[in-house]
């Protein structure tokens, strides 16, 4: 049986002036599909394998295509956007006919040129589409351990709880709230490290290194802009929680750590609601 939205093999079973007709048994004709001639290799003869994908074509067509798209049939994968129409968004699935994605399987407007984790399915229609409901297509089956630093995509935010990440776009990961430092958006691509591995095989993430390296790197951080003040800082530890974030991006509690080990090394001072360096 030929399958819609996979990767397979199939035989060619007849020629044609614009291509060849393929099917899963050799030699036969009936519910045979179209490779066309721009995608059949060089010499090829009747009851030779080809290894296709199979999708449908803009008149709602089965086809056949040599070449391998970025998706296939219920997996999960980043795409762009390449255009935003009234019957919902076209994505680059690294195929000529692009993929739609339905107004209805959208968790929110995309954004021409952005990316968006999505999955592809079979909709009642038997059309290929694609959806951003991905949440019930996640795992928990990986290999992460304390500590790992993972890449992953936000596919979901929730202002109560924090922001919910695919890590390599398939295994389930969470940003907590107490550990953003920016808002970040549905398609925000992150770099994250794994602070726990819950019993159930979901990923507590942070974008801060652990707590030493973290404080070593703050305390950098605090160096430089003071040097950037040309040499002395005009806040300490006492200003608001606002100012410290707006000028080092750092929380309160961050940079207070930082400055106390500052101090502790003899590289600062603090005197006049100023820090300079010594």
């Amino acid at each position: 049986m030929i399958k819609l939205g996979e990767i397979q093999e199939l035989y060619i079973v007849r020629k044609a002036d614009f291509g060849v007709y393929l099917n899963d048994t050799m030699g036969d004709n009936l519910g045979s599909i179209l490779l066309p001639k721009k995608q059949v290799p060089e010499n090829a003869a009747i009851d030779d394998a080809i290894e296709v994908f199979v999708y449908k074509d803009s008149d709602d067509r089965p086809i056949a295509t040599t070449t391998i798209p970025y998706i296939t049939l219920n997996q999960l994968a980043a795409l762009e956007v390449k255009e935003v129409t009234d019957i919902g968004a076209f994505l680059d699935w690294g195929l000529e006919k692009d993929l739609l994605l339905p107004f209805n399987e959208q968790t929110m407007k995309p954004r021409e040129g952005d990316k968006y984790l999505v999955k592809l399915y079979i909709d009642k229609t038997e059309r290929l589409c694609a959806s951003m409901k991905v949440y019930h297509s996640l795992t928990t089956e990986h290999s992460y351990e304390k500590n790992d630093w993972v890449d992953g995509i936000v596919y979901s935010v929730n202002p109560e709880m924090g922001v919910f990440v695919a890590v390599d776009n398939q295994y389930f990961g969470m940003i907590p709230k107490s550990e953003l430092r920016k808002k970040l958006y549905i398609g925000n691509q992150v770099h994250v490290r794994v602070t726990k591995v819950r019993e159930d095989g979901k990923l507590d993430l942070t974008f801060h290194k652990p707590i030493q390296e973290q404080m070593d790197a703050d305390a950098q951080l605090v160096l430089d802009a003071i040097e950037s003040y040309d040499g002395t800082l005009p806040f300490t530890d006492k200003a608001s929680p606002s100012v410290i974030d707006h000028e080092l991006g750092l929380s309160k509690n961050a940079f207070k750590r930082a400055v106390g080990r500052l101090l502790k090394q003899d590289m600062i001072l603090m005197e006049n609601g100023t820090i300079r360096r010594k």
